[in-house]
């Protein structure tokens, strides 16, 4: 039996994650940032803990809290994150900032803060990244960055985590039936404004916020994969899963960046003069 630690764990990606391990046997440590998620957590029978990835003294709590239980970690699933949507100059450095701060930044924050258990015991990082950090999109820029930021800081936490035998798994999911969409409509939401010089364009940026949420792939699934690759003797480099999870990259990488970038302005509405 592992003990697997699993940040983001109120709903989608993260619970589907806990839910599957716990099913698999393994000890799961699920954590959220709202105090009533958490409780959800800790009826379903996890081991829960509230936290909220970017505050460094519960990370240090977190840390003498499994250092008490053992000071064994054998998966840390860094999954909390969120899509920020919207025109890049409308959300500015403050709206990149915070979007950096969940979805990137925490990455190395909680690696960091819980690496003494994993190589004690020799573990397994999963980085839950996205196919929109391969094929960037307008009107989701700073989402798109900050999963690019992941892919790049999985290959290299990869290399240098390798002489204390802990590996690392990069899990790009495509379309997820979770709350993103909504969330994401939420985040759009709160730019969309008519003094904006992007407000006629804004049935464009609902669409982008809404992308995710086509033909999408059950949270279960992505979660199923997942947990085949970690109980794996060798553990591949990179997942990729979910409705578009391989259209999308080869489209990146083979179209010719003129012509990609044409067709996502048609999709969106940017082909128009304003």
């Amino acid at each position: 039996m592992s003990i697997v630690l699993i940040t983001g764990c109120s709903s989608g990606i993260g619970r589907a994650l806990a839910d599957a391990f716990k099913e698999a046997g393994h000890e799961v440590w699920a954590t959220a940032r709202k105090a009533a998620d958490v409780a959800t957590l800790q009826a379903a029978g996890f081991t829960a803990r509230q936290l909220d990835v970017n505050d460094t003294e519960a990370l240090s709590a977190l840390a003498d809290t499994l250092e008490q239980q053992g000071g064994r970690l054998d998966i840390l699933i860094n999954n909390a994150g969120y899509g920020a949507m919207g025109p890049l100059l409308d959300g500015g450095v403050e709206a990149l900032q915070r979007q950096f701060e969940t979805n990137v930044f925490s990455v190395v924050g909680v690696t960091r803060a819980l690496f003494e258990p994993l190589r004690r015991s020799r573990g397994l990082v999963i980085n839950i990244g996205s196919v929109s950090g391969v094929l960037v999109t307008p009107f989701a820029g700073a989402y798109c960055a900050s999963k690019a930021a992941v892919q790049a800081l999985s290959d290299a936490l990869r290399m240098e985590l390798a002489p204390f035998g802990i590996r690392v798994l990069e899990v790009q999911p495509g379309a997820i039936d979770s709350r993103f969409a909504d969330n994401a409509s939420a985040e759009a939401e709160l730019l969309i404004a008519e003094q904006s010089p992007w407000w006629p364009l804004r049935e464009g940026i609902r669409a982008r916020a809404r992308a995710s949420q086509g033909r999408p792939t059950p949270a279960r699934e992505v979660a199923r994969h997942v947990l085949k690759c970690a109980e794996m003797p060798r553990v591949p480099r990179l997942l990729r899963v979910g409705h578009g999870c391989l259209a999308l990259p080869l489209m990146a990488r083979w179209l010719p960046k003129g012509l990609l970038e044409g067709l996502l302005r048609v999709k969106f509405g940017l082909n128009r003069r304003l």
